[in-house]
């Protein structure tokens, strides 16, 4: 959660240093700080790709796996044992997901639904692209508590 979070913030920060250094060419220094900021929003952006590819968690593979079980799921490999059956913790996990989906711009926080049963972590509801559904799944799988994400979301292009 942190490091989405962190994520979103740097991106932001790293948005305006840009647009700030390329209205001021003439300070170097402020040019030089723009690019590394740069630098690292892409190495960020990279890392974040790593994580959805090494998920499995592209487009692609979302549009078939909802095609053919109309859901999609991932687990932590390392906790996959686990499980959390405190209904506090569950409702815990449940509130950590959905204040990151209404802090993700990108995804609507009104339109997904989150149920957490002994650690797993059911998303439902309707998003505007299958990577959205990736972005989802990440932010729960990110989030402590959560041993195993289910999606049942579905793909609704916004009007």
């Amino acid at each position: 959660m942190r490091f989405l979070l962190v994520l979103i913030i740097g991106i932001a920060i790293g948005a305006g240093a840009i647009w700030y250094a390329r209205e001021h060419r003439n300070h170097t220094p402020l040019q030089q700080a723009g690019d590394k900021i740069e630098s690292t929003a892409k190495s960020t952006r990279d890392t974040i790709s790593d994580k959805l590819h090494s998920l499995n968690l592209n487009g692609d593979t979302i549009k078939e796996e909802l095609a053919k079980t109309g859901r999609v799921i991932r687990e932590k490999s390392q906790q996959a044992g686990k499980a959390i059956s405190d209904a506090t913790a569950d409702a815990r996990v449940t509130a950590a997901i959905k204040t990151k989906l209404v802090r993700d711009s990108g995804l609507s926080a009104w339109n997904i639904s989150v149920n957490t049963t002994d650690g797993v972590v059911t998303l439902s509801g309707t998003v505007s692209t299958p990577e959205d559904i990736g972005k989802a799944m990440v932010l729960a799988l990110e989030t402590d508590g959560a041993q195993r994400v289910i999606s049942t979301l579905q793909v609704k292009p916004k009007s």
